[in-house]
């Protein structure tokens, strides 16, 4: 069955497609339609990131997601964040802390990130934030957590987070120099070093006495006595 023209926008460019297969993914679009190859097919099942791109500013998995849903959507890929010889705030941020190896999910990070940005200077909770009404975006567990949907196979981890902390503190303290609002806290990025894991939530660190009776059982376990 035939369809109407479908007409998408992507990094600024009016695309027309006729008589598209409806099953078609907006990846499989870029990528084998019009040969926009910074959208990365790792897992193909929405797991890993890799093809993350922006829909009117909020990311998603190209992956899956059909093409024919998104007529009259702006769309944005890694292209049309910047370019070699124009890089944003955050690409640039990626290259001097080395946040990347391969290079392989970087685009969907770097997507995946420049929505961020957006979400915490809007106030948006996450999962782990502790006051929803007040969320601190600068938080490196909440950095973490935001970036949860997009894996580095590498293991750049530590340095992503950098990237994405640097660019955040200084857009955030911009907009507070700006609103005249108080500054909030600075990520802690001397923190961020090693082998990486997210730090531990306030729930974790929040009862002594939980934490007093599992170190215990531990130390009890490990001299080979019995809990």
């Amino acid at each position: 069955m035939s369809m109407s023209i479908l007409t998408l926008t992507i990094n600024g460019k009016e695309h027309r497609f006729e008589n598209l297969d409806t099953r078609t993914t907006l990846l499989d679009l870029c990528r084998q339609h019009l040969q926009i190859t910074g959208p990365k097919k790792g897992c193909d099942h929405g797991q890993c990131g890799a093809c993350t791109i922006l829909i009117d500013g909020e990311r998603i998995n190209s992956c899956l997601t059909l093409a024919v849903m998104h007529d009259g959507d702006e769309i944005t890929t890694i292209e049309g964040i910047g370019m070699p010889e124009s890089l944003s705030e955050l690409q640039q941020a990626f290259k001097d802390h080395d946040a990347f190896q391969c290079g392989y999910c970087t685009p969907g990070q770097i997507c995946s990130a420049t929505a961020l940005i957006e979400e915490v200077k809007q106030n948006w909770p996450s999962y782990v934030t502790t006051d929803l009404k007040n969320p601190d975006g600068l938080l490196i567990q909440e950095i973490a957590e935001r970036m949860s949907g997009n894996i580095c196979r590498c293991s750049a981890y530590p340095n992503i987070i950098k990237a994405i902390s640097q660019v955040l503190e200084n857009q955030v303290s911009a907009n507070n120099a700006t609103s005249s609002e108080p500054a909030t806290s600075s990520v802690q990025s001397s923190a961020v070093t090693g082998i990486w894991s997210p730090p531990p939530s306030q729930t974790q660190l929040g009862n002594p006495s939980t934490n007093a009776a599992n170190n215990n059982k531990t130390a009890t376990s490990t001299a080979g006595g019995r809990s």
